[in-house]
């Protein structure tokens, strides 16, 4: 199929993912630090769920999550990098259709449900500071499935709309997506229809579904820190902070590039498209990366287990 944008079509067989529009000349460069960080987050998130599975001093609700976590990570990095390498490598533009659909849900989805997944976290943080004595009898191996279960459902129904709206747009202007990938609203614009349902319904997303996650977090770790600067010494103040200091650099990791990016996108019109779109990239990809370093870094448990792991592998 011709890459011109010009080309007229009802219902496309395939999109023509641009990779970085106007950087074509060094994408091979480009896919360096992409490929470097996709591996980094493939071995830190498998190694995360390695020690977990292999310790079971670390099978509890924190642990879980951030086995949800991993998982949720690897699924949605694996969404993105194998096809954004494959135009980057080898020009390989073009993308089906339907793939194309199935790509832009798993990437919200999984998007939400990492938002999900933190707030779950900050749940357990908060009955674990806050009400120590209660933690194991609230948090229970049931109530955490059930947790599990309902971020899953949530992320797949709230996401369902975006691939089925997409799907009833005719689209007759272009088929050229300037991004590596099929987000919503970039397949969303291509559309020579009234598109405002989908527009609309993706900000109902990003400000009631992630949105209030945010906010949801942000009131838990309120709490979280009132009880923790009612401590009585300063000591047991800092290794209770220690407890939850992970969890808010990963809860950093995920927000603030996302509202950098929002920002961006509303008030920075003269900034290059590729600037934008290396944004977007990072958004998506940094995290993944992140979380299994942070957690291996900053939690202890994880941290001596791992030096474990690597002796006896030595020896």
């Amino acid at each position: 199929m011709s890459d011109s944008n010009t080309t007229e079509f009802t219902n496309p067989s395939t999109f023509i993912l641009l990779g970085i529009p106007g950087l074509e000349a060094v994408h091979v460069w480009i896919s360096i630090p992409f490929c470097t960080m996709y591996v980094i987050a493939i071995l830190g998130n498998f190694t995360v769920l390695c020690i977990v599975k292999r310790e079971p001093s670390l099978h509890a609700p924190m642990y879980y999550f951030l086995c949800m976590l991993a998982v949720t990570d690897l699924v949605l990095s694996t969404s993105i990098l194998p096809k954004m390498l494959s135009i980057f490598w080898f020009n390989s533009r073009e993308i089906d259709f339907r793939v194309c659909l199935t790509q832009m849900y798993f990437i919200h989805c999984f998007s939400v449900m990492v938002s999900g997944i933190l707030v779950a976290m900050a749940l357990d943080r908060y009955v674990a500071i806050c009400h120590p004595l209660r933690h194991s009898t609230i948090m229970t191996n049931p109530l955490v499935a059930k947790i599990g279960l309902a971020v899953v459902l949530r992320s797949g129904m709230v996401i369902l709309p975006y691939p089925i709206l997409a799907r009833l747009w005719p689209y007759c202007r272009t088929n050229v997506i300037p991004q590596p990938y099929c987000a919503h609203i970039a397949v969303v614009n291509l559309a020579c229809a009234d598109t405002r349902v989908s527009s609309y319904y993706g900000l109902f997303v990003l400000f009631f579904v992630t949105g209030l996650d945010g906010i949801f977090i942000a009131v838990s770790y309120t709490q979280i820190l009132r009880t923790i600067f009612s401590l009585p010494t300063k000591d047991a103040r800092l290794k209770t902070l220690g407890t939850c200091g992970s969890h808010i650099f990963v809860i950093l990791a995920f927000y603030i590039p996302g509202l950098f990016m929002s920002l961006m996108h509303r008030f920075a019109q003269n900034v290059p498209l590729h600037f934008h779109v290396l944004i977007g990239n990072a958004y998506l990809l940094m995290p993944p990366m992140l979380n299994p370093i942070i957690y291996g870094v900053k939690t202890k448990e994880i941290r001596v287990r791992l030096l474990r792991l690597f002796t006896h592998t030595g020896a």
